[in-house]
């Protein structure tokens, strides 16, 4: 008989219940007792969402990020945690940073926070230093296992390998991550022999470095640490996601383990070396449902090759999702709004593990007994094939047409540099933000009031032109030099602009988690994609009536379009952002007509589109690349086009930003404490950057001497005439009377920077 898992479930609940509770819970309007409530409250309706597998996860739910609560489970927060609240306070210190003491006037830093592998997810990077040691604290993780035990389910806790929770951390010193090894492989010995004691059989191990380019050092780590684990007293199953193994398969199934999961999605074709060289007493698990995205399985074509590989394996045989379901949202039920057609097509979390339950159903007790479940399928699959909704040749012919001279600025940067600082006469170290201010109760009332009809198009235009000028003018009153409208029409940066443009479907309740209790609503890319007017220029042109000062208008890239939506699986990638890029560049040269001249060309998301493995890289980095300098590079000289990227380690990939060749790059560093910026102690970075000096994903606000110390640190490796001064991202998640203080910290800084240089 196959047997069913599931990897991990989404956390935040259908209708963002965690994200609600966690920020009541911050601003002090509920208890710890009443967030712990509503976090089992989540947990009970999951697992019950999950009841026709044959194991449910525990262990997958988190108060904030999955990788955090290992370093909590390891004893492994940093020091400056502060010890006299509770854990949970401490938790969050770590997550968000906090400032504490009577006067605030003492911060405690948040972690730093970057990408899960080339997800959207973020995670808090675990911190060593030769100081570091390991102790259990298991409460939580052993809580979990009891109610989850309660439901008389068999059940199958869920942690993050040793070896994978140090790859993904960072040394604070010279110490090497892997002396810690030892240490840290007996604490989870611990664990192990905790989770036995509750009766727990199996236990999910994931170590999602096995699908990376590993060296020799990292191999033995792997070993060495699941020789030791060997000797615990519960099954591990050894499970990796996101690709293929490659170079590391013939380790993964030498590894002492009980069971191993790889992502058949993307390694199919490891699927039958796995099955061949594994011995014959140890679990295979495929992934053979997408985590990843929301298009339905076509389940024949899977049964297909999965059929006779049940037949040999027999009870050795598992099915789940790739990865965790955490990656897409809850439940289609909860989108009747959707055109049936393309409803029919689509597949989230539940209807996942619906398909899972089909197939096993269909290899345990044969196809007949869900004949009409599979006939149904076929017939979705073959209805997306053949839809007049998803081919548009009129866009096809766009795209051939394209050649190398629309990726080519009219100058060089230099010649560029002159004019346009001959046009915008602005200071050493100009001052602007990223382009969202907050996100009021009143600007989400006013676009839901318009959305539900109780407000008419100029009613709602009025209110949201009000809106536009308090931005402009607080943003005058605090002496920024280039100004932004705000963005106070945009629900998101990347859903705004997929519903103004042709082959987007869009969900009401499709919320994924990004970090914590940031949740974003990916749209959906069905079908061929052009922009039939423009998008934002009406606003742009509104704001800059407002000043005298140089407004920008303010676009999201292709790319980063592309990584943050739900994207069509029956095309190349990179052909949907030729597409994006087209229609985004007939925007950019209506706000370069309109008079608009500085537009940003936000790519937050370049970097983690990166491929895994780093020899495929520079085929993404060249259509990527490619792909935003078609949509920028149409303008003319004196427009100063802006690019900003967030939260991504971007040193490795430094040549291809260069050669994006946007006037100006802004960048995430204050997490990081401008570490970011070595890599411009080798690489002479050609153009302007502005290091983000604010961290706005924490309530933390920045102080003057901060901010002046992170810049200098900047300028000891840039040229001061080429440093800006900025947050390290849009400020729509704080509130004014954060952002207000910070950013007149920013802009004094600069002043101060401006008369020492």
């Amino acid at each position: 008989m196959v047997t069913t898992h599931n990897l991990g479930f989404p956390r935040i609940g259908k209708n963002r219940e965690l994200k609600f509770a966690l920020e009541k819970y911050w601003r002090g309007d509920i208890g710890q007792e009443d967030l712990q409530d509503i976090g089992q409250s989540l947990r009970q309706s999951h697992w019950q969402l999950q009841n026709k597998l044959d194991w449910l996860p525990v262990g997958d739910f988190s108060f904030y990020d999955h990788v955090l609560d290992i370093s909590v489970l390891v004893g492994n927060l940093p020091k400056r945690a502060d010890k006299e609240v509770s854990a949970l306070d401490r938790y969050f210190q770590v997550a968000r940073g906090q400032a504490v003491g009577q006067d605030q006037c003492h911060q405690i830093a948040a972690g730093e926070m970057t990408k899960w592998f080339d997800t959207n997810y973020h995670y808090i990077v675990p911190e060593f230093d030769a100081n570091t040691l390991f102790s259990l604290h298991s409460e939580n993780l052993i809580a979990q296992v009891r109610e989850a035990k309660a439901l008389q389910q068999n059940i199958k806790p869920v942690i993050l390998g040793p070896v994978s929770y140090l790859w993904l951390g960072k040394s604070k010193d010279e110490t090497d991550k892997l002396s810690l090894l030892d240490k840290l492989v007996a604490t989870y010995e611990q664990l192990l022999i905790k989770l036995a004691e509750e009766g727990v059989e199996w236990v999910q191990i994931d170590e999602p470095i096995l699908v990376t380019e590993l060296d020799s050092s990292w191999h033995n780590a792997l070993k060495q640490a699941y020789f030791s684990l060997n000797k615990s007293p519960v099954k591990l199953l050894l499970t990796s996601y996101f690709g293929e193994l490659k170079e590391n398969l013939h380790l993964a199934c030498e590894l002492p383990i009980a069971g191993l999961h790889i992502d058949a999605i993307n390694g199919l074709s490891e699927v039958n070396k796995v099955v061949d060289w594994l011995p014959s007493h140890k679990i295979v698990s495929l992934g053979v449902i997408n985590g990843r995205n929301i298009w339905k399985t076509d389940l024949n074509a899977i049964l297909d090759w999965l059929e006779p590989l049940s037949e040999r394996l027999k009870d050795r045989l598992w099915l789940a999702p790739s990865c965790s379901l955490l990656h897409v949202p809850v439940d289609l039920n909860s989108e009747p709004q959707l055109e049936d057609e393309v409803f029919s097509w689509l597949a989230f979390a539940v209807q996942k593990l619906d398909e899972l339950t089909i197939l096993a159903v269909a290899l345990n007790e044969g196809y007949q007994s869900v004949e009409q479940k599979l006939q149904d399928n076929a017939d979705a699959i073959k209805s997306r094939q053949l839809s007049p909704l998803v081919h548009d040749s009129a866009v096809k012919n766009r795209v051939a047409r394209v050649d190398g001279s629309l990726a080519q600025r009219q100058s060089p940067y230099k010649k560029r540099s002159a004019l346009q600082q001959q046009r915008f006469n602005l200071p050493l170290f100009p001052t602007t933000t990223i382009g969202s201010f907050p996100q009021t109760a009143e600007i989400r009332k006013t676009r839901s009031d318009f959305r539900q009809g109780k407000l008419n198009e100029q009613q709602y235009q009025e209110l949201i032109r009000g809106e536009i000028k308090r931005a402009i003018e607080e943003q005058e009153a605090l002496g920024l030099d280039v100004l932004v409208h705000g963005e106070a029409e945009r629900n998101d940066m990347v859903e705004y602009f997929g519903q103004q443009l042709e082959g987007y479907a869009f969900s009401q309740f499709g919320w994924v988690q990004s970090y914590g209790s940031r949740c974003v609503k990916p749209p959906i890319i069905y079908g061929d994609i052009s922009r039939s007017k423009p998008m934002t220029v009406e606003w742009a042109s509104y704001a800059q009536t407002l000043s005298d000062k140089p407004v920008k208008g303010m676009l999201t890239g292709p790319v980063t379009i592309l990584n943050w939506s739900f994207v069509r699986d029956d095309q190349p990638r990179s052909e949907t952002c030729l597409q994006l890029a087209l229609a985004i560049r007939d925007e950019v040269l209506d706000l370069e007509k309109a008079g608009i001249a500085i537009i940003q060309i936000d790519e937050a998301a370049l970097r983690e589109g990166l491929p895994l493995r780093q020899t495929q890289w520079q085929e993404y980095l060249d259509w990527a690349v490619n792909s935003f300098k078609i949509s920028a590079n149409g303008v003319g000289d004196e427009t100063q086009i802006h690019t900003h990227m967030c939260y991504s380690e971007f040193n490795d990939i430094i040549n291809a930003i260069a050669d994006m060749d946007a006037d100006v790059i802004t960048i995430e560093t204050s997490r990081s404490d401008m570490e970011l910026l070595d890599v411009f102690n080798e690489f002479n970075y050609p153009n302007e950057i502005g290091p983000g000096v604010y961290d706005i994903h924490s309530p933390n606000i920045p102080t003057v001497e901060q901010i002046v110390m992170l810049m200098k640190k900047a300028a000891q490796r840039i040229p001061a005439e080429r440093l800006w001064v900025n947050p390290d991202c849009g400020l729509k998640t704080r509130a004014w009377d954060e952002v207000k203080p910070a950013l007149t910290a920013l802009v004094t800084a600069s002043r101060i920077l401006r008369e020492s240089t």
